[in-house]
């Protein structure tokens, strides 16, 4: 089974396994040599969590393990060629230095201009939250610059409202 580092809204745990439910929570885990941006450009044009190289930065997340036909799967969600490139990267986690799929934007799918919709930080902080990452990490996610989504209806809002109301109180503190 391979590793997945999570770094965006795929650290709730609900959110991987309604897309992969083989998703194994392995604990937590840091990439160096990289920081946190949310310039992807996602499907509904706000801005979505890739990671830039960045000398001297790291990278808090989330480690999972994920059957492989499911990683397959997650490459088709998450817009692999279309938007992401799934890549190899070393990461450390509790027992040491392994290698984990991951996936980042290639610069023709970023937009410095962009920001991410409010609940789509909701479940990243949530996420990170749920996994005990740093209370500084944390913090840095919550204050991302977010702006409403303007579609209510849109089908992502609801399915996020949902997995945020099933989270424990105090998630959103940071």
């Amino acid at each position: 089974m391979p590793f997945y580092f999570a770094y965006g809204s795929n650290m709730l745990a609900a959110r991987l396994r309604a897309r992969c439910p083989s998703a194994r929570v392995i604990g937590t885990a840091a990439v160096a040599g990289f920081d946190i941006a949310f310039d992807k450009i996602g499907q509904d044009g706000s801005g979505k969590a890739t990671l830039l190289t960045a000398a001297g930065q790291v990278v808090q997340g989330a480690l999972f393990q994920l059957d492989e036909a499911e990683l397959a799967t997650l490459d088709q969600i998450e817009g692999v060629g279309r938007g992401y490139d799934r890549v190899e990267i070393s990461v450390n986690c509790s027992s040491g230095s392994i290698g984990a799929a991951t996936y980042l934007a290639p610069n023709a799918h970023r937009r410095s201009d962009i920001q991410p919709f409010d609940w789509y930080i909701g479940l990243v902080v949530a996420g990170a939250h749920e996994r005990g990452l740093p209370r500084d990490w944390i913090r840095r996610l919550a204050d991302t610059p977010a702006l409403a989504d303007p579609d209510v209806r849109r089908p992502r809002l609801i399915e996020a409202q949902a997995l945020l109301a099933a989270c424990p109180p105090g998630w959103r503190l940071g």
